[in-house]
């Protein structure tokens, strides 16, 4: 697997079963990707046997384990263990000695992802907080989607406010008047169409607008 470094349908191994692990392992496998997947805990190596690729009961926090398994084959790792700090470090420490290109793990504090990112941790996760602020956005109401980036920036899925309903995108004015662009329009049982000044919103339409969180945010907040 060593050879298949940067190939994006490489096998994955995740380690850890719980909530967390258990969903992207899943997801992997949804997209047509080889899991392998450690846990020690019996019950749940029995229980998703029979629905990923691979699952081995074993200890990741022994590298030698690790290295009977494979682990130093693959490219990507994920670790879902998140209800012990000391596992989850250890655990990382040996995918990093193994020389894996990508790791990804779940961090249940900032202190705990502080560490992992200093001992190489290429992409410290935080599950919970990220939820919460996601929440956070939509419980407004008309955003349906929210997804920020590191800069500030970030892309929503939500309702068109009344002022834009019945206007193309050029006469509404979305951009000059709230610093945000309307990237596109999907309209009910239509194809997804990327938005242009003739583009015209109507109510039952949901938009993909792009631009800065607090620009966002007051945009979403108009009637």
């Amino acid at each position: 697997m060593a050879e298949n470094r940067t190939d994006h349908n490489a096998p994955v191994l995740v380690i850890g079963l719980g909530r967390f692990g258990a969903a992207v392992a899943e997801q992997l496998i949804s997209q047509g990707r080889e899991v392998l997947a450690i846990e020690r805990n019996a019950s749940l190596v029995q229980k998703f046997s029979g629905m990923l690729t691979h699952v081995v009961e074993a200890d990741a926090t022994d590298i030698d384990a690790l290295r009977q398994l494979g682990a130093q084959e693959f490219s990507s790792a994920v670790v879902g263990v998140g209800t012990s700090i000391e596992s989850s470090v250890l655990i990382t420490v040996n995918l990093v000695d193994l020389g894996l290109d990508h790791v990804w793990v779940k961090a249940i504090t900032p202190a705990h992802g502080k560490i992992l990112s200093r001992i190489g941790a290429n992409h410290v996760i935080y599950p919970e907080a990220d939820a919460g602020v996601r929440v956070a956005h939509l419980v407004g109401g008309r955003m349906l989607d929210f997804i920020e980036f590191d800069d500030g920036f970030a892309i929503v899925k939500m309702y068109p406010p009344k002022e834009t309903q019945g206007f193309t995108l050029g006469e509404s004015q979305v951009r000059s008047k709230y610093g945000v662009t309307v990237v596109g329009v999907k309209s009910p049982g239509e194809d997804f169409t990327y938005a242009q000044p003739d583009t015209k919103v109507t109510r039952r339409d949901v938009l993909i607008v792009s631009g800065h969180v607090d620009l966002l945010e007051r945009f979403a907040a108009r009637p």
